[in-house]
């Protein structure tokens, strides 16, 4: 099942995702609460910084931007200066399409501002959250334009997704409207309902994904077990003319309802930190991996992954692919939590040996170097060039394997312990930061001059030269494949 996963993750391409919905602005404003005020039984809180996110239908498209994907953003905000610029801001720099962005004015851009007390400076604890929306239905004119906006989106999308949370955009004749065009193009289109009693709007969707709530209120019983979640999907594939149906279950997992599937995927138990955005994380998830062409059970299976790594951080905040290789083989990590890792093994006495490198073809002279690693401590870290790293490096023809899957292919390695991404040309930032007790590369940088190795040696650790394996390098075994190539034509 792992290779499955991670052979989906590492090629879910960049697909042009529609994304229709409520968009909104999340504020955080973090502060100190350490005493009462004298005013009034409430904490005083001393602002200490205040942080923007993308919310509602935002949050799908900064959670597929993350994944890869191109966010095309159909939606509505206010008129108002300051929350619409920002929210407009924080969605072009994830790389979203705002065009599709209409202003309204008199209508207030809907924002969610979280006021959050940190009890002696760590603990962070929601005090209070303060709604700005409205909920009026759209005009009439307004409906059109968004029509209109829609059919020109649509041609450029590849799948669409709609994140309903009723606040006056997806209006019945719209959701309908857009469903059956997406029908017509021969688009899949994947839903996140709204917590209402009538779903008659969804009806001819391709999915979708009603959490347990949402869906007791949708069928008129409650959601307690795979037995009633079975019967509320069968309901909603048989009254809607649905593909799929994927109903969360939070710790559970998720019951999905197709032709051949009716079962509950199960997931990890997870410690929940905060549900906030879980919802939008399996919505991205599914659209990407069906996208790409995923069956829905490894797609189900990935939305677990995400949706768990989500709970687990504070607020909506985007899952990245390399957090979810991280999750499947416990080997590729970002810095952060690679440098948590490597605590825990000098607490142990380990001794850390830090390499690193583009291992783009990886053939024997790169396994041979691996293992001259494993020799020198015990924990083998492994910096590896990012595609864009590789690209200045290397010129625009490299990579040959994106860095997905070339962190995979390492992680696969017996003689490898961990892998983490770097964007610059020389690691010698991330040196700095990992602070390897030996530093090994090939004696072919004996000449060149080791990056790193001044730092190194400054706090004692050495740095030993590895034996090369003559005749053996991916440009040499990537042209050799271009002249094979070349022969049998």
């Amino acid at each position: 099942m792992y290779e499955k996963l991670l052979k989906t993750v590492t090629n879910l391409g960049s697909p042009k995702v529609l994304v229709v919905g409520d968009f909104m602005l999340d504020v955080y404003t973090y502060g100190d609460a350490l005493r009462i005020s004298p005013e009034a039984p409430v904490p005083v809180l001393k602002v200490t910084k205040t942080e923007y996110r993308c919310g509602g239908a935002g949050s799908v498209a900064a959670d597929l931007a993350a994944l890869g994907a191109a966010p095309l953003c159909l939606g509505v905000t206010g008129d108002d200066d300051r929350n619409s610029k920002i929210l407009k801001k924080e969605l072009t720099e994830i790389g979203a399409d705002i065009t599709g962005l209409l202003e309204v004015t008199g209508r207030p851009t809907i924002s969610k501002q979280r006021l959050i007390g940190l009890a002696q400076h760590r603990h962070r604890q929601q005090l209070i959250r303060m709604d700005q929306e409205s909920t009026e239905p759209l005009s009439d004119e307004l409906n059109e334009a968004i029509g209109r906006a829609y059919k020109d989106k649509l041609a450029q999308a590849d799948i669409v997704c709609l994140q309903d949370y009723n606040k006056g955009l997806l209006s019945p004749s719209l959701c309908k409207q857009m469903i059956q065009l997406a029908t017509q193009a021969g688009k899949k289109v994947l839903i996140d309902p709204s917590l209402t009693s009538d779903y008659s709007k969804y009806l001819g969707a391709t999915v979708i994904t009603p959490n347990r709530e949402e869906t007791s209120k949708a069928v008129g019983f409650e959601i307690k077990n795979a037995e009633t979640a079975a019967k509320a999907a069968e309901h909603f594939i048989r009254e809607l003319n649905l593909e799929a149906v994927v109903i969360t279950l939070d710790r559970e997992g998720a019951y999905l309802k197709t032709e051949k599937i009716s079962d509950i995927i199960a997931t990890k138990p997870r410690s929940v930190y905060d549900v906030t955005g879980a919802g939008d994380m399996v919505l991205a998830t599914l659209v990407i991996t069906l996208a790409a062409g995923c069956d829905y059970k490894t797609a189900v299976q990935l939305s677990n992954i995400t949706a768990g790594i989500e709970v687990e951080k504070f607020g909506a905040e985007p899952v990245t692919i390399e957090e979810i290789i991280n999750e499947i083989s416990d080997k590729v990590h970002s810095v952060d939590s690679l440098l948590d890792q490597l605590t825990w093994h000098r607490q142990q006495n380990k001794t850390i040996v830090f390499t690193n490198g583009c291992f783009d073809v990886v053939h024997r002279g790169h396994i041979e170097f691996l293992k001259f690693c494993k020799l020198q401590g015990d924990i083998v870290v492994v910096g590896l060039n990012s595609d864009s790293s590789v690209k200045t490096i290397k010129g625009p023809a490299r990579p040959i394997n994106n860095q997905y899957d070339r962190a995979v292919v390492l992680a696969a390695l017996e003689m490898v312990d961990y892998v983490t991404l770097f964007d610059e040309p020389d690691p010698l930032d991330l040196i700095k930061k990992v602070k390897p007790d030996i530093l090994v590369k090939g004696e072919d940088w004996a000449q060149k001059g080791v990056v790193g190795r001044e730092f190194v040696e400054s706090y004692s650790g050495k740095v030993v030269l590895a034996p090369i394996v003559e005749g053996k390098s991916s440009s040499a075994t990537i042209e050799k494949m271009k002249s094979l190539e070349t022969e049998s034509r």
